[in-house]
Formats: structure tokens, sequence, C-alpha cells
């Protein structure tokens, strides 16, 4: 399940990139950076960006329990 999550998560991110890319265009029609961020951060498109981030960091909290939990165990054991 949690690879799952992290391709999910990989797939939204690169939605969210994707359309970023393409609105970058803004800038050349004259939106200053700070009008282009605040209508970049209202899209749904960059939204999907933020979901993926959170699912790839929720399908790596497991992983990264069981890397520290090995670590430490190997290291008292000693």
């Amino acid at each position: 399940m949690c690879f799952i999550s992290f391709i999910i998560g990989v797939f939204l991110c690169s939605i969210g990139l994707t359309f970023f890319i393409l609105y970058l265009n803004l800038l050349q029609l004259g939106y200053s950076f700070l009008e282009f961020v605040k209508f970049i951060n209202t899209r749904v498109e960059f939204l999907v960006f933020y979901f993926g981030i959170l699912f790839i960091i929720f399908s790596k909290k497991g992983w990264f329990k069981n890397v520290l939990f090995l670590r430490f165990t190997n290291k008292f054991s000693r």
C-alpha cells in the first residue's frame, strides 16, 4: 500500500509541476512575481502538487520508522 501511495504522490506532483511550468508564461505577459505566486497558489492544478507531496511523505513514514529502528537496534546490540 505504501508503494502505491508513493506512485500516486509522484504522479500528482508531476501534474502539478507541469502546470507550474506552463503558468510561468504569465511572467512574460506582465505579471509581477507576487501576483504570480498569489495566482498559482489558488489554482487547483497546483494544489494537486501539495497533495502529491503529502502522499509521498505519508507513504515514507513507515519506511523512516523502520530504518531508524534498524539503526538503533544494530547500534545497541554491540
